[in-house]
């Protein structure tokens, strides 16, 4: 690989693309073995619209915003959605029982080695199904990944994990002991509320920066960034699993434990690779979540998102499912051994950050 050469030159010079091509006939690979997976399993895969009233509601991603033109010219927002979801659930609402999608999602303010502003989102739903039957297809699609490159280890800047090994499962309360020190349960209540002060005690006790108005939701995200995210997914894959209900904006309470949810992470190598969910289909409780989330926007970035009114009313007719997202760029990258991102794309987006 001639990265410096990269650097100089455009991606569609013929020398650069010679050193992309193995990546990309590894992701065309991968596609179609997922596909034949899926397809084995009765799922139907689908097609979703790009162009959407809400991008989606979480505090911290950010969407790109266009305009559409009515036939009388005026003009109407729209955004590009950063992930098919509520489309996908919509379908479910209609009926559909199992499917999967390969979808171009695109989100602003990221790009590096591990981001892209466009990127290719592989969600699936099981209807009637609870969320560890995603994990069961978790492991099987990272080794049937490492089956069509022809791979017996994953690797990432000088870490690697066994594709093949059934991965860990652990809890966000386990992983918070283990590697913070930190009872991370003792800082929620019965109900889901969080206590600000009892985690900043805990964290400045395990030597982790606190600042005057940190939220409990900085905190915790700060723990996770810093002490936990970067022992995941080492020899074997993680699944870091149960996240405490504030951090779950889309996901069911466990009914073990109302302080926290069915949500779970992929990790491999100490890249995440999926966010899973025993679906939410309260309408009122998710309208709820979604202010709350488009509150604390407001208060960092300034701005906010519409809801999507058609989502919460196709929610209240949607089935019990659970759903999960997975990068799919990230797992090429592993699959094929590509240092970056845009080293497994096509035709990456311009470089406008110079």
């Amino acid at each position: 690989m001639r990265a410096s050469k990269e650097i100089m030159s455009p991606w569609w010079t013929p020398d650069v693309h010679a050193d992309r091509r193995a990546f990309l006939i590894g992701r065309n690979a991968i596609q179609s073995a997922f596909r034949g997976y899926f397809a084995r399993a009765d799922f139907l895969e689908v097609d979703t619209a790009t162009l959407q009233i809400s991008p989606g509601n979480e505090a911290h991603l950010h969407a790109f915003a266009t305009e559409g033109l009515t036939p009388g010219g005026d003009a109407i927002p729209l955004y590009l959605h950063t992930s098919p979801e509520f489309a996908c659930k919509k379908l479910l609402a209609a009926g559909e029982k199992r499917i999967s999608c390969f979808a171009h999602v695109y989100r602003n303010r990221e790009r590096g080695p591990l981001h892209h502003p466009e990127f290719t989102m592989l969600e699936w739903y099981r209807v009637g199904e609870t969320y560890e039957s995603l994990m069961k297809d978790s492991a099987n699609l990272l080794a049937l990944a490492a089956e069509t490159t022809g791979t017996k280890h994953f690797t990432y800047r000088g870490r690697s994990v066994d594709p093949f090994l059934e991965p860990e499962r652990l809890s966000v309360a386990e992983a918070f002991e283990r590697y913070a020190g930190i009872d991370l349960l003792a800082t929620i209540g019965r109900n889901g509320e969080t206590d600000s002060r009892h985690l900043a005690a805990n964290l400045t006790h395990a030597g982790i920066r606190v600042a005057g108005d940190d939220t409990w939701a900085d905190m915790f995200s700060r723990v996770i960034v810093e002490r936990v995210e970067p022992e995941l997914g080492f020899g074997r894959a993680t699944i870091l699993d149960e996240y405490p209900t504030s951090e779950a904006a889309l996901a069911r309470k466990s009914p073990k434990d109302a302080r926290v949810a069915e949500r779970f992470e992929l990790y491999a190598c100490g890249v995440e690779l999926a966010n899973a969910f025993g679906e939410l289909t309260d309408a009122a409780e998710q309208r709820r979540r979604f202010e709350m989330e488009m509150a604390e926007k407001q208060r960092v970035y300034g701005e906010t998102y519409p809801l999507d009114e058609d989502f919460l009313a196709a929610l209240a007719i949607m089935p019990p499912a659970s759903g999960i997202a997975l990068g799919f760029d990230r797992l090429v990258m592993l699959a094929t051994g590509a240092p970056r991102i845009d080293l497994v794309m096509w035709a990456p987006v311009a470089d406008y950050g110079r």
